[in-house]
């Protein structure tokens, strides 16, 4: 989670909103890293969890992800979700909760859907004030402006 953190403050020094995503491999290793990419990306879908689990497909060179973890620093939203089970990872853990548009438990919970293939192990609440001061300080600094 420390890693996703420092994702999530590269990003907000960008000026994007401050999440950060890692995805290990079954060893615990790293595979990849990324901060949400919205705003200089000009693209809905750069959220940190969808270029994370892109840049480990890549690197793996195949999109299914089994065996692995993505951690994030804020609870995924439906898109983040589904891209989680439709890589077929193992595990999300996550920090903060999204009371406003999480979908792993707090709005929707896509992940634990049992229509679905596939469901991967929940996490939640690792480093979670941590994370969602990193959040809140990056609003407040928005709000003064």
């Amino acid at each position: 989670m420390r890693l996703a953190l420092a994702e999530a403050a590269a990003a907000g020094a960008r000026g994007e909103i401050p999440v950060g995503a890692v995805v290990l491999d079954p060893l615990g290793e790293v595979l990849s890293m990324a901060g949400n990419d919205r705003e200089s990306a000009a693209d809905p879908t750069a959220h940190a969890e969808v270029l994370a689990l892109r840049r480990a497909a890549a690197l793996r060179g195949q999109w299914r992800l089994g065996g692995c973890t993505l951690v994030v620093t804020l609870e995924p939203c439906t898109m983040c979700a589904g891209a989680a089970v439709l890589a077929r990872v193992d595990r999300i853990v996550y920090g903060a909760t999204d009371e406003k548009g999480g979908a792993v438990g707090s709005l929707w919970d896509v992940v634990r859907d049992r229509r679905l293939n596939h469901r991967p192990e929940v996490v939640m609440g690792v480093l979670a004030e941590e994370c969602g001061e990193v959040l809140k300080r990056f609003f407040a600094t928005r709000r003064i402006r």
